[in-house]
């Protein structure tokens, strides 16, 4: 008879430990403000093995320059699916722009993997001028994000027979309750020096400040913004600060430079050149009518996303190839990462 009245207040006493920690469950979820993820990565030529006839892609055919087979390429597609849901740890991404993805099927077989069909990811894609057929898109968890627009930017027509960089992609989405426009980059290179590529990089400076003017003035000066990308200089360069300042943007990237890191390493110094802006009213309304935000931008710095530097003292990212040489990692450039939780 004892026991069973041992055994009874024990069970008891677990029915109600469990509720208790339930209840704390329940409360400290309520009382957490809602935040999401925003995850920019360059993929580093994620390419399919299909020949596209319009493009510049032979080198990652499997008698190309690059010797790239099918296993090559559903290993990086792996290791991209993988960088996306270790960046997020315990919550994947809400949002991931990503760069150098040659066209539509790869993104499908990206949300598609093994590692990515649980969280059921959707993506916005366009084609882009790019000579050699890389392009943006962007995925999102349709659980957390609806999109209600989305276009691609490219320089006005009068400019277009010199351009042959890549579109700008705008996804007008909501998002816990709040409206925010997504601006996905992959600025022309400045490979060769500072006045390489001038030109088409200021074609697309001007295309995001006058596309970006027209939609704050139609959606009211209050349009929230998240532009992210790929931009090929650093923080400091004067037409990515001229771009930021015209278009109402804080770039979230400038104290993570000034501190040396980076996302991508040039000759042992880290750059960042991958960058996450946001506009001035998603983290300061003086109205005090408007959602803002707490906001935490950095580099994803994973131990399995580098290796030793050989030339130089300290890590590098493992990347895809080192020249054209395969090394089956999973990018030059680290991903970087942006956390907005919404103020109370």
């Amino acid at each position: 008879m004892r026991d069973r009245l041992v055994k009874k207040v024990t069970e008891m006493r677990r029915v109600i430990s469990f509720t208790i920690f339930t209840f704390i469950l329940i409360v400290t979820a309520r009382s957490q403000a809602p935040s999401f993820k925003v995850l920019f990565y360059n993929t580093e030529n994620l390419f399919d093995t299909v020949d596209d006839t319009l493009k510049n892609d032979e080198e990652f055919l499997s008698d190309g320059s690059r010797h790239w087979t099918k296993n090559r390429y559903y290993k990086k597609i792996d290791c991209i699916a993988r960088v996306i849901v270790a960046a997020g740890e315990w919550e994947p991404p809400a949002v991931v722009g990503l760069c150098e993805v040659e066209n539509e099927r790869v993104v499908k077989d990206l949300v598609n993997s093994e590692i990515l069909a649980g969280l059921n990811y959707s993506y916005v894609h366009f084609d882009s001028p790019d000579k050699r057929g890389i392009d943006i898109c962007l995925l999102y968890r349709p659980g957390m994000v609806k999109v209600l627009t989305s276009e691609s930017w490219l320089p006005p027509a009068r400019q277009m027979p010199e351009f042959d960089s890549r579109n700008v992609l705008l996804v007008k989405a909501e998002i816990f309750s709040d409206t925010i426009s997504f601006i996905v980059c992959h600025w022309p290179s400045m490979r060769g020096g500072l006045l390489a590529g001038n030109s088409q990089r200021n074609m697309v400076s001007e295309t995001i400040i006058h596309r970006t003017d027209s939609l704050r003035k139609t959606m009211s000066a209050g349009e929230k913004i998240i532009m992210m990308g790929d931009f090929n200089c650093s923080p400091d360069l004067e037409i990515l600060k001229t771009t930021a300042k015209e278009c109402g943007l804080i770039n979230l990237s400038t104290t993570s430079a000034a501190n040396g890191k980076g996302s991508y390493r040039f000759r042992g110094k880290w750059e960042m050149i991958d960058q996450i802006f946001v506009s001035e009213n998603m983290i300061n309304d003086k109205s005090g009518r408007s959602i803002i935000y707490n906001t935490f931008f950095a580099p994803v710095e994973k131990n399995f996303l580098l290796e030793d530097d050989p030339g130089y003292p300290g890590k590098r990212p493992f990347s895809t190839y080192r020249d054209y040489k395969w090394e089956g990692g999973y990018s030059d450039h680290l991903p970087v990462l942006l956390i907005l939780t919404q103020k109370h």
